[in-house]
């Protein structure tokens, strides 16, 4: 359980790498419903002007934030998350391999605490979200009631 008292404003709380790939994306599209063909038709996605096929926003926003989770050790303990989409998350093409064995594209992240609010008991977790060195996500901010 973590002590809210022994929390500092800059704190890191950790780092971790996601992995997504084709595989996943589809995976993704069944569970959400979410069947835009830019999230797995390569042709598709570069005729309408992006860089091929890209992470669903929700599926990025999602896995960047089970850093928060994890470290709360509580999902519930998120009262609020709110982020910005900044860049697409491109997800490389397979090769004609099976997609599910594709390592696929590395998602950066890392949280740090940004506020603390004594009288709430409140910490705001400020994410840090990349790809490559590229911010996909800014302003990722959750608030954990602790």
């Amino acid at each position: 359980m973590i002590d809210f008292d022994t929390l500092e404003k800059g704190q890191k709380i950790g780092t971790t790498t996601i992995q997504v790939n084709r595989g996943d994306l589809v995976a993704y599209a069944g569970a959400s419903g979410d069947f835009n063909p830019i999230h797995w038709n390569e042709r598709f996605a570069t005729e309408v002007g992006l860089p091929g096929v890209i992470a669903h926003g929700m599926f990025t926003m999602g896995a960047a934030v089970q850093l928060v989770c994890d470290w709360a050790q509580d999902p519930g303990a998120v009262i609020d998350y709110q982020t910005r989409f900044t860049k697409p998350v491109p997800v490389a093409d397979p090769a004609g391999s099976n997609p599910s064995d594709d390592p696929g594209t590395a998602i950066e992240v890392s949280g740090a605490i940004g506020a603390l609010d004594a009288q709430a008991r409140t910490a705001r977790v400020d994410l840090t979200v990349s790809v490559q060195g590229t911010k996909v996500l800014v302003k990722a901010q959750a608030v954990v009631q602790l």
